[in-house]
């Protein structure tokens, strides 16, 4: 990493504020060149982390803009390397011509998370952390972020350190009197252990289970809004995100194929799709939209079926309520209560919410309910797992301790026990990063964006 790299941070857009950042041998060399203290001193005579105002300049001399500038010293600094930031205008014209000059001096262009990973390669955070960065940059919900924010200061961190220090020390023990059988070095005898790997079980087994959360917590819950044509789908959905985002008609069947949209309920973020009404249809357009709606019936960890609450449920409204009972979470809508509602609610196991698109009555039962379908885990935040590579590494570990309580359990000896134990600890060393190929590692960071 002996070259500098360089990046518009603040993306391609028109803004009001727009970010140069460069990390590198050259970085402050590079600003000394473009930037011009409004004091007359060049920008290294100031202290670290201060905000200098003054001009940006070309290599012709012609002024570009008048920002912002701010230095670091490595390794105190985010990357752990001599870094700079100018914070300019945000036109994307300007951020471009002054970024050329960066190149010009000698800088690169910085590829996706490059700052990020300069910053994991040079001991300034774990990888747990480095991903938090992601999650925080991509964070839809205030629990996804709040969760990004504690794993970045090192809560999953902690977790992990903890069990492979009590590992550590076991190994440690078991080596130490192998190794040195003259020393006056306490027997060891596994039994001494057998709390602290029931201890370390039981924290991997928490932060394990934490991730079904974490993955419907920063991807969304997949949520099918399905019924009958004309059940009021469309309104239901329209009403929910609080715009005409569908089309509304008498006629049965006028949405065709799915509509998929974001809403926030609270702390829970749904990917709801609108469905074609499932019907059995001649019609090889509407065919293949109710096809299209079973499918993503399927794929839902959320089925809100739709029944018009303001006629009688018929043979095929009751088959449709079967296949949604059968889904991992769903509830049942009789909507167009504004009309009147049916006599008779059909038996089903689901919980029950009559509602009126039209008016809002309900709509706010139905977010209590599907909230209760998706209660939150009794962890602090930061100790949610949210990506299938740290889930992979923790459950590896799991089964790995696991298998050592068990041979220690059966008397096995305790050779067995330290291959069981060392075998958990460089699956957790790939959670923080401290044993991974460069190959994994690179396609972590790929996910980044430039400048970041």
């Amino acid at each position: 990493m002996s070259d500098t790299i360089a990046a518009v941070a603040t993306g391609a857009q028109v803004a009001a504020i727009g970010i140069l950042r460069l990390s590198g041998p050259k970085s402050h060399a590079i600003v000394d060149a473009l930037f011009r203290p409004s004091s007359g001193k060049k920008m290294t005579d100031y202290e670290d982390r201060r905000l200098v105002y003054g001009g940006l300049y070309a290599s012709d001399g012609a002024l570009l803009d008048l920002c912002m500038c701010t230095l670091s010293h490595g390794p105190q600094s985010y990357t752990g390397e001599d870094t700079a930031e100018l914070q300019c205008h945000g036109s994307p014209i300007l951020l471009q011509t002054a970024l050329s000059e960066c190149f010009r001096l000698g800088a690169r262009q910085a590829l996706a998370g490059e700052f990020t990973k300069r910053a994991f390669l040079n001991g300034r955070m774990d990888l747990s952390a480095a991903e938090a960065v992601a999650d925080l940059i991509d964070a839809e919900s205030a629990e996804s972020a709040k969760n990004a924010a504690a794993q970045l200061s090192g809560a999953i961190a902690r977790k992990a350190d903890a069990v492979y220090s009590v590992l550590t020390d076991i190994s440690a023990h078991y080596h130490a009197v192998l190794d040195y059988p003259d020393e006056d070095i306490e027997d060891f005898r596994l039994e001494n252990y057998k709390t602290d790997l029931h201890r370390a079980e039981d924290s991997l087994d928490a932060l394990l289970k934490s991730f079904e959360r974490g993955r419907l917590m920063t991807a969304g819950i997949p949520a099918a809004i399905v019924g009958r044509p004309n059940a009021g789908k469309s309104s239901l959905l329209n009403a929910l995100l609080g715009y005409e985002r569908a089309i509304v008609t008498d006629v049965p069947g006028t949405t065709r194929d799915t509509i998929e949209e974001k809403l926030r309920l609270g702390s829970l973020l749904l990917r709801l799709t609108d469905t074609a009404g499932i019907r059995e249809t001649g019609d090889a357009v509407e065919r293949l939209g109710v096809e299209r709606s079973r499918l993503a019936m399927e794929r839902a960890a959320l089925v809100i079926d739709v029944l018009d609450g303001s006629a009688e449920a018929d043979d095929e409204d009751l088959a449709l309520l079967r296949e949604a009972e059968k889904c991992p979470h769903a509830v049942l809508v009789l909507s167009k209560s504004d009309l009147g509602t049916r006599t008779e609610i059909p038996e089903t196991s689901l919980p029950v919410v009559v509602l009126s698109a039209r008016t809002g009555e309900g709509l706010d039962e139905l977010e209590n309910v599907i909230r209760s379908l998706f209660p939150l885990p009794e962890v602090p935040a930061g100790e949610i797992l949210t990506n299938a590579r740290q889930c992979d590494a923790v459950a590896r570990a799991l089964e790995s301790l696991r298998a050592a309580r068990g041979a220690m359990e059966a008397g096995c000896t305790p050779d067995i026990v330290l291959t069981e134990s060392e075998t958990a600890m460089a699956a957790l060393g790939e959670l923080s990063g401290k044993s991974l190929r460069e190959d994994v590692t690179d396609r972590i960071f790929h996910r980044f964006c430039v400048g970041k």
